[in-house]
């Protein structure tokens, strides 16, 4: 297991603005970072990442956490593997035992798939280079297609052996179990037999986000038609096809950097375009475009340029997916090749430079592309044109923001000559019978909902309740930000002259929520405030990173939302709008103050209300003059006082 001071040294090392960074699109907003939310479907950014505390937060769907939550939620891991992937990144040597064979036995299928998928991907590699077969047959192959070595050996591609079991029979005795072979697709069973499901073919790894094997697509050499020229892994425990995209692991920088992507078909294109210098390129593989992997799209850029040989029909078929792109807010050029030619093609007969030139120069809205392409079928005919308007108008209705909406109807509306207003009608009306599909089948995202509110919570939850849980957490908050910085109190010295006395603001809180002997209500709170008091007595504060790590669920969740805001001001507002405003750690005392005063008043109406329930219960059963009623009675007025004394000093007025 991984050691207490070796997880100490990983989480010291973590930026979490570079963890986050590599699968989420982040930009500058105010001292924090935004970008979209890559745990729900969202088209306006919520997912807020503070470099300085180290956290990120949802406000959309609520999701928060560090940089290990991060991993453990957006790539699956467990703790050790989040801990291990950082470790790595950051060049930090693990410090552990060696693992028993009970830890070893409890691995996941999961790990184990991913493990294997690893070993095949080395092994597939090392056939290419070093087996006579493999130069002979694979690596010739891929050099007469013009791939460079750096590009073969970038993408880790590599070949399977013609014989019929050679890999399977390397991987088990290696170790690897039989049924993670045949899981992982690498193996197929016939008569009780292995055999390499990959046989006599180059190979393509296909990479997650960060960079594991997930499985593998191949192509045959050979013109065996009985035999398909693509076949690729069956969906696992970690291949999930509508979820993976070719090439992003190699492309996501370059897709963020530039904010866009080109999205091709084969494997090869990827290749091909990379090679001619185009970095932020991925591929489908060859099957249809899926919501998964738009939403994969989105975390790094909201523009997708399609790549597309001069085929018609195929364009024509590949309409459908590209609606499902805009559907999701994404922006769509196209780009069409030249007769005869496709990206892979293309890039291998022009220089670089050409075909970066075409690509760059080239790319038309999707919209227009489609109305000219459909447009140039209907010949005056009446009919064709009333089916093209409803075609353009479905299209547009699928775009959700309704500026962009606006004007394709404009232009479209120009290109067909057809009433503007007519086709606003049109757009409206498509419109509302999606929205009418959808509240019929219930809200599916976050999207779907009506925006949150402020008073959204005060309306779900008892108000009491919730009011007091609000206090509670006021004062949670400003342990967690300021517990260590000081403010100041003039006492009385013996002397009986008034000096200044210094405190940490979590001296303050947990000394005087204490004296009094006040608990929270809220679990979470009682926890955070217990480890404030407990290191308080060590000399010492509990430190935020253990907290927003925190193994209690319910704790870390509270920390990372009391530590996040979905507000900042721009860097130069300031000076901008030439207005101050004081930040609230320049003067402490007074909202520590009346954070303590309003749990306090809190707290006192709470104990009245039971106060006086016992009083009217015990007027229903004993005499008004016995003692027990005479003591509830002057513990209402006593409460009752210290209540005016609280509510006056936070200028509240009592109204019961």
């Amino acid at each position: 297991m991984i050691s207490p001071d070796t997880i100490d040294k990983i989480m010291d090392a973590t930026r979490i603005e570079e963890v986050v960074g590599e699968f989420v699109n982040l930009k500058k907003r105010g001292v924090n970072l935004l970008g979209l939310c890559p745990f729900h479907n969202e088209k306006t950014p919520s997912f807020n990442v503070s470099a300085a505390k180290g956290i990120y937060k949802c406000f959309g769907c609520g999701k928060g956490g560090n940089a290990v939550n991060f991993l453990m939620e957006h790539e699956h891991f467990t703790y050790p593997e989040a801990l291990r992937f950082l470790a790595g990144k950051y060049s930090i040597e693990i410090d552990e035992a060696k693992p028993s064979p009970e830890w070893q036995q409890a691995q996941n299928e999961k790990e184990s798939l991913f493990n294997l998928s690893a070993f095949a991907q080395k092994y597939f590699q090392e056939q290419l280079h070093d087996s006579a077969e493999g130069r002979a047959v694979g690596l010739t192959y891929l050099k007469e297609r013009g791939f460079s070595m750096e590009v073969i050996r970038r993408f880790g591609l590599g070949y399977c052996p013609e014989k019929w079991d050679s890999f399977s029979q390397t991987a088990l005795k290696s170790g690897y179990k039989k049924e993670y072979l045949v899981k992982a697709s690498l193996s197929k069973t016939k008569d009780h037999l292995l055999y390499d499901t990959f046989r006599g073919r180059i190979v393509f790894p296909i990479h997650n986000l960060s960079g594991r094997v997930l499985g593998f697509g191949a192509r045959i050499l050979g013109s065996e038609k009985n035999r398909p020229k693509y076949i690729n892994s069956a969906e696992s425990e970690i291949y999930h096809k509508s979820k993976a995209l070719y090439g992003i692991y190699f492309a996501k920088s370059a897709m963020a950097r530039e904010d866009n992507c080109y999205l091709v078909e084969g494997y090869t294109d990827v290749l091909s375009l990379q090679q001619a210098g185009v970095n932020n390129v991925i591929s489908t593989s060859g099957t249809a475009l899926s919501t998964g992997q738009i939403k994969l799209i989105r975390r790094y850029t909201a523009n997708v340029t399609l790549l597309f040989d001069a085929d018609p029909a195929g364009i024509k078929a590949a309409f459908r997916g590209i609606d499902q792109v805009l559907e999701e807010g994404l922006n769509v050029r196209i780009v069409s090749f030249p007769e005869g030619e496709d990206p892979d093609s293309y890039a291998r007969k022009k220089r670089p430079a050409e075909v970066r030139a075409l690509i760059g120069e080239n790319a038309t809205d999707f919209i227009t592309f489609k109305t000219r392409l459909l447009l140039g079928e209907v010949n005056n005919d009446p009919i064709k044109k009333s089916g093209l308007i409803r075609e353009i108008s479905r299209t547009i209705a699928l775009i959700p923001e309704p500026i962009t909406r606006s004007l394709y109807v404009r232009q479209c509306s120009e290109m067909m000559q057809v009433d503007e207003k007519l086709l606003v009608a049109e757009v409206n009306k498509l419109r509302r019978q999606q929205f009418n599909a959808r509240s019929r089948q219930g809200p599916h995202s976050a999207d779907d909902l009506p925006p949150p509110s402020a008073e959204a919570p005060a309306r779900q939850a008892n108000e009491g309740q919730q009011n007091n849980d609000s206090q509670e957490k006021e004062l949670i908050r400003l342990l967690l930000q300021y517990g260590g910085h000081a403010i100041h109190f003039e006492v009385e010295n013996e002397d009986k002259r008034m000096e200044e006395v210094g405190m940490k603001v979590a001296e303050f809180v947990v000394g005087d929520i204490r004296a009094d002997q006040l608990l929270f209500d809220n679990r979470a709170c009682q926890l955070i405030f217990d480890l404030f008091a407990g290191a308080l007595e060590q000399k010492s504060l509990p430190g935020i990173k253990p907290l927003t790590g925190h193994p209690d669920e319910e704790v870390r969740q509270l920390v990372i939302d009391l530590l996040s805001s979905p507000y900042s001001l721009s860097k130069n507002w300031e000076s901008r709008h030439r207005i101050y405003v004081a930040d609230e750690e320049e003067s402490l005392k007074p909202p520590v103050i009346q954070a303590v005063y309003a749990f306090k008043l809190k707290k006192l109406e709470k104990m009245i209300l039971e106060n006086q329930k016992q009083i009217r219960e015990a007027s229903a059963s004993d005499d008004p003059d016995s003692e027990p009623l005479q003591q509830l009675m002057e513990t209402n007025r006593e409460l009752t006082a210290k209540r005016s004394l609280f509510a006056n000093a936070l200028n509240r007025v009592v109204t019961r």
